[in-house]
């Protein structure tokens, strides 16, 4: 299963980003193996649309899950139409939130909200 989460930095100690569409970096963790990389979110700086950017390359990196804070409708929408599931994380630690997503412990995510629509990590 192919896990990605929003992350500040492109290390474990980073931390979970609040803002899934404009969070500088994504962790892929691949369970089946407990092998990890960072990428660069090219869709953070974008004047408009940075979600669905970011939801759309999540789709392309083949993830089956996202654990975030929270999320934007344009970003849930496209995850949704792509059967990725959604999980609320419940602590900024990227560690604590996958071993506890493992153990089925995360709930479902549910707070999707508007969007910030271009206003660059406000």
């Amino acid at each position: 299963m192919i896990i990605v989460i929003p992350t500040n930095n492109n290390n474990f100690d980073s931390g979970i980003c609040p803002l899934f569409g404009r969070s500088p970096f994504y962790l892929i963790f691949d369970d089946s193996n407990d092998e990890y990389h960072f990428v660069v979110n090219e869709a953070a700086n974008s004047q408009g649309g940075a979600g669905i950017r970011a939801a759309q390359f999540i789709v392309d990196n083949k993830a089956d899950v996202v654990l975030t804070p929270r999320c934007g409708e344009n970003s849930a929408n496209v995850l949704l139409v792509a059967n990725i599931g959604m999980y609320k994380t419940i602590s900024d630690s990227i560690q604590e939130n996958i071993t506890l997503f493992k153990e089925g412990k995360l709930a479902s995510l549910s707070d999707i909200h508007a969007g910030y629509h271009s206003h660059k990590g406000n």
